[in-house]
């Protein structure tokens, strides 16, 4: 018999409330069965699992979930890994981009900040020393 899991298993292990794995379903990252009285018990498989453990690896990526899933997703299709790696690539080189042109906004922003702090820092001097 497959492994499966319950939505607190899952939050548990990966330190998740149960409100951000029904999100995370909602998003179509997850696809739980259900079971019970109104099919209102969720059980996860191992792929869910892999699939929610792949989301969390994007997150601190800085990938948005959008992103995620077009990866993820790309890898339920047939097994020729070529596009799919291709596809990985492209979204890692657009996310770089853009990380790379807040990192350029940042330092900028940081030599303002110091300019700033040294011109303030050279009038409480002459502040200090005329009184």
């Amino acid at each position: 018999m497959a492994t499966t899991y319950t939505i607190s298993d899952l939050a548990k292990e990966f330190d998740l409330t149960t409100r951000a794995m029904r999100f995370y379903e909602d998003m179509g990252l997850l696809q739980p069965e259900r079971e019970g009285p109104g099919g209102r018990n969720r059980v996860y498989s191992a792929r869910d699992r892999t699939r929610l453990k792949l989301t969390l690896r994007a997150k601190r990526l800085g990938l948005s979930l959008t992103e995620a899933k077009e990866i993820i997703d790309s890898y339920d299709s047939p097994r020729d890994t070529a596009p799919q790696l291709r596809k990985f690539l492209q979204i890692l080189a657009d996310h770089r981009q853009k990380l790379e042109a807040q990192l350029v906004d940042l330092q900028a922003n940081l030599d303002e900040l110091r300019a700033r702090e040294k011109e303030a820092r050279m009038l409480l001097s002459k502040a200090e020393k005329s009184k």
